[in-house]
């Protein structure tokens, strides 16, 4: 049998060059995450950090990535792969930069736009810098980007594939033009691509810098640490178990029908090498929650990532994984699926990994978490005619594992969202938050108790808004793993001022005026271990404090 690549070892001279070369590119690309973040204008990417930096070798592979949003890093493989193969190598120059958000060329949903920009030395690419932030607004038929009872891409804004959005000269200004032109918020989405390009800008810097450090056997050493990465993935699932385990979960419907959306995948794992096969998922849905193949990327990768996180942080753990998605399915749909409600997708998919995962005899496994990260995007009016809009993330409860309990109102698996500060919504629009807090016993039941979800409430306090919500665990809840409960459900209503109450289903797009209060309480991650047989009646016992 040949060698693989992760097979080799490299001689002493790499060696040396190794975790010198770590440290440095994982400290640029955290830098650029983290200046990307302090420029941003819209407080999703400020605050909340919705945004990914992550750096590229010039034939596309990952080379290093933020310790930041793993839904987002996963997806900007593809958007590197999109660029270059609409933009060969020999087609760039010096200052280029390249934008793109069409999930059918690499993008996931069409408010995060990735750019994508060569970083040349000595004349040569050596590298990409690339940044991926989810915009206030690219227009379609709700303000936000994300309208919850879309059937069409068409509606739901602007789609670009790769295109060249700067040169040395500076933003080409016909797409400049183009992107403010279907934006409602063309300033903030003008801020946060300078944002983007800021920290470009600075990781192209940072890497001439090491790469001269490095020498002329800079592309070795990279290779190397690739190959490492490698062999470190495969000896972890070489001290697994062989097996085959299967996990099915379900969406609460599609924003559009009601009726549960399944999504089901099998863990196939044979000596180093794993496979994760979605067939039997249900067909792509008429609403948003279909995932493109590159945000489906995202959750794989996550979960390859877990099995060897000291590895260095790079495309060598991808190597050992075949990943199946059936065309025309939730999670690789045909055009013009709509697609913005992707997250929720994604996050039960990653969880449906964990969760087939957990039934293995690896002992590494975690229940499933809540596999909720709701998106909120509120708008409205005030009495003085002035627009306003903000969009955020709001965490659940993660699932138990035979080491710990789950953690409360955090952001899991391909999340790692904060929260935004009541201070931040308070100044940016007309609302008053009455409550945030932990939602008390919502995690599932067991030896270990899954985490709680969390209890935020928001009032309107003048004129007339909209309110888009994208929840998940409405009607369906993340099960426990080894005999575990499950965790609540998710719950969201909107209290009128004449007292009336209207319940909101997982996917919700509605009116309310000044004096409404919105509340919105999401999931409990599931717990692990049995209980004893009296606890065990009530799905919602708890056998820890």
């Amino acid at each position: 049998m040949m060698p693989r690549a992760g097979d080799v070892v490299p001689d002493p001279a790499i060696a040396l060059r190794m975790e010198p070369l770590r440290l440095a590119l994982q400290g640029t690309a955290d830098r650029m995450q983290d200046g990307m973040m302090r420029a941003a204008v819209s407080s999703i990417a400020r605050e909340s950090g919705d945004c990914a930096a992550a750096l590229f070798l010039p034939d596309g592979r990952l080379l290093a990535q933020a310790r930041s949003l793993p839904l987002l890093l996963g997806s900007l493989i593809p958007a590197v792969s999109g660029v270059l193969a609409r933009f060969p190598l020999h087609t760039m120059s010096e200052g280029d930069a390249y934008l793109l958000n069409d999930p059918w060329s690499g993008g996931t949903h069409l408010p995060d736009l990735a750019l994508v920009h060569p970083v040349f030395h000595d004349g040569e690419v050596i590298a990409f810098a690339a940044a991926n932030l989810h915009h206030q607004d690219v227009g379609g038929m709700a303000a936000g980007s994300i309208p919850p009872d879309a059937t069409e891409v068409y509606q739901e804004g602007l789609r670009l594939p790769p295109v060249r959005w700067r040169s040395a000269d500076g933003v080409l200004s016909d797409i400049d033009a183009i992107l403010a032109a279907n934006s409602r918020t063309p300033d903030n989405l003008r801020g946060d691509l300078e944002a983007q390009w800021t920290a470009l800008t600075q990781g192209a810097r940072e890497l001439r810098q090491i790469a001269r450090h490095t020498g002329p056997r800079f592309p070795e050493v990279c290779d190397a640490l690739i190959a490492q990465t490698e062999r470190m993935t495969r000896a972890a699932l070489s001290a697994a178990p062989d097996g085959e385990w299967t996990w099915r979960d379900q969406l609460d419907g599609d924003g559009v029908d009601t009726a549960p959306v399944a999504i089901v995948v099998s863990l196939r794992k044979q000596d180093d090498a794993l496979v994760i096969d979605f067939e039997g998922s249900a067909p792509q849905v008429r609403g948003p929650l279909n995932a493109s193949p590159a945000a489906m990327l995202s959750a794989a990768l996550f979960f390859m990532r877990t099995l060897a996180p000291e590895a260095p942080n790079n495309a060598g753990c991808l190597a050992p994984l075949t990943l199946k998605l059936p065309p025309g399915s939730l999670v690789n749909p045909a055009l013009p699926a709509a697609v913005n409600a992707r997250t929720a997708t994604v996050k039960l998919a990653c969880n449906a990994i964990l969760g087939a995962w957990s039934q293995s005899a690896s002992g590494t496994g975690v229940a499933p978490h809540a596999g909720v990260a709701t998106v909120l995007a509120l708008s409205g009016t005030r009495t003085d005619g002035q627009r306003w809009m903000f969009t955020e993330i709001i965490a659940s409860g993660a699932g138990a594992s035979v080491h710990a309990p789950g953690r409360a109102g955090v952001s899991t698996d391909v999340g790692n969202a904060r929260n935004t500060p009541v201070e931040v919504i308070e100044a940016e629009a007309p609302l008053r938050v009455e409550c945030y807090e932990i939602r008390r016993g919502s995690g599932g039941a067991g030896l270990q108790c899954g985490g709680d979800g969390v209890r935020r409430a928001y009032r309107l306090l003048e004129g007339q808004g909209w309110i888009a919500y994208r929840g998940e665990r409405h009607v369906g809840r993340a099960r426990g793993a080894r005999g575990g409960g499950a965790g609540a459900n998710s719950v969201a209503r909107v209290l009128r001022v004449d007292g009336a109450i209207e319940h909101l289903p997982a996917r919700a797009r509605i009116a309310w005026s000044a004096g409404d209060l919105l509340i919105i309480e999401t999931a409990g991650g599931g717990g692990w271990g049995h209980l004893a047989p009296a606890e065990s009646a009530n799905p919602f016992a708890r056998s820890c404090p």
